[in-house]
């Protein structure tokens, strides 16, 4: 229905369909390419686009793993998994990445992407990505189709180039995220603009 010259879609219209309206309104969305091994020693590496901090102290962030994938097997099973920054120069791979390989396929081997030994974790860090968050499994939270993983940070590991005063910078990292349908977007343009301090 209309309103006000705004298309209004309502979620209790079974007609409506949510999983592209809202990955097209809730962007852009940083990827978290999470690189895991099975129980079995498989090594697995996926994009997943529902991706954010959810504590500072401690450091722990969360992804979303829409439906089952192997992803999340792997890391029910071992409780570990990397978080891969997907930069600019690895579009192509991240991208090929998330085809829908089946639980015995490494895609890394499949797409031949270099990987590399990580600091604190069992599953390793692809070799190219600037930066990397070693996770441990804190918890998962099912919701809906969905569960949410939340992983504890035991280490961070950035580039040394792409370290300024002390600080990761974007213009290293180069960081890619995902929109709409087939859409991604570019690095984007940063400025700077310092908070308020008082009222």
């Amino acid at each position: 229905m209309t309103e006000s010259g705004r298309v209004v879609l309502r979620t209790d219209d079974l007609t409506t369909a949510s999983y592209p309206l809202l990955t097209s309104l809730v962007v852009p969305r940083p990827i978290a390419w999470v690189s895991s091994v099975s129980a079995d020693g498989i090594g697995n590496l996926a994009p997943h686009s529902f991706f954010t901090v959810v504590s500072t102290r401690p450091p722990m962030v969360a992804f979303t793993s829409v439906g089952s994938k192997d992803t999340l097997a792997n890391v029910e099973a071992t409780g570990e998994f990397v978080v891969n920054l997907a930069s600019a120069p690895l579009l192509d791979q991240v991208n090929l990445s998330s085809a829908p390989y089946d639980e015995d396929t490494d895609e890394a081997v499949a797409l031949d992407i270099a990987m590399a030994p990580s600091a604190l974790v069992l599953p390793p860090r692809v070799a190219a990505s600037p930066a990397a968050i070693e996770c441990r499994l804190h918890q998962t939270l099912p919701l809906g189709d969905s569960v949410v993983v939340i992983g504890e940070v035991v280490a961070f590991s950035v580039d040394e180039t792409a370290m300024v005063d002390g600080h990761p910078d974007m213009s290293h990292l180069q960081p890619l995220s995902r929109l709409g349908g087939d859409e991604w977007g570019h690095p984007p343009a940063v400025f700077h603009l310092t908070r308020p301090t008082s009222v």
